[in-house]
């Protein structure tokens, strides 16, 4: 068997880019020893549906399919950003669309895996757009429109996003420790594997629980490599082990 990856918050913009090319080589890494692979979200910087013929979608897709069509297994959750990846990407890359939180076993271990967003109960201006987006209606409605409405409407969402952050105190941006403790206790999750934070680290929770955060990809590429009784959260220049 070989090894299980999970990275989220790549926000790739486009193929000529340095995100990218650390996308490559990630693909290439996973490739040479990956049994399975997890996107928790953001993959995208904006994704506006599939029917988007940016080269970006096409080079992400043909990457994946790569993978797939090599035996790796690939699982994609939906993020703030890609929140309308749909069933045509799914057949077009293999990837499966994953539910909004799933439990899934690595080794001796019962982990629970999502973008993370839910989690970040503080941000209620967040959460009040979120289930805006997130609501199928609307969503039939926004994919209605033309593709260059659509873009034009990622672009202002992406400034005003941008907009909130700069403004917003910094403790509200993070995940809400009851919410933390919930999905902890509902899902009996012996680790909890989550993005969308932006603030990678390994966090010890009750009982010998942890919380493991995966970096976001701008600077330099992040991911969390699982096989057998070991476990490593890449981040920048750091490699910080997850201690069984």
């Amino acid at each position: 068997m070989g090894a299980i990856y999970f990275a989220s918050d790549l926000h790739l913009t486009a193929v000529e880019s340095c995100a990218f090319d650390l996308w490559v080589d990630f693909c290439g890494r996973v490739a040479a020893d990956g049994e399975s692979l997890y996107l928790l979200g953001d993959v995208f910087e904006a994704y506006v549906g599939d029917d988007d013929d940016a080269p970006l979608v096409a080079a992400v897709v043909a990457s994946l399919r790569r993978l797939s069509d090599a035996g790796v297994e690939i699982s994609f959750a939906h993020g703030n950003r890609d929140f309308l990846v749909g069933a045509e990407f799914s057949a077009s890359s293999g990837a499966r669309l994953m539910a909004e939180v799933e439990i899934i076993e690595l080794g001796h271990r019962r982990a629970t895996v999502l973008h993370g967003d839910t989690l970040c109960t503080d941000d209620i201006a967040y959460q009040t757009v979120r289930r805006q987006l997130r609501d199928p209606a609307w969503q039939a409605q926004f994919l209605s429109q033309p593709l260059a409405a659509r873009r034009a409407f990622a672009a202002k969402a992406r400034a005003e996003s941008a907009a909130h952050t700069a403004m917003a105190a910094a403790s509200i941006m993070d995940v809400n420790a009851d919410a933390v403790a919930a999905l902890q206790s509902a899902t009996a999750a012996d680790w909890i594997i989550h993005g969308h934070t932006h603030r990678p680290a390994v966090h010890d929770l009750r009982a010998g629980r942890r919380r493991i955060v995966l970096g976001d990809w701008p600077r330099a590429a992040s991911w969390l490599r699982v096989e057998g009784g070991s476990a490593e959260l890449h981040f920048e220049d750091q490699v910080v082990r997850v201690d069984p």
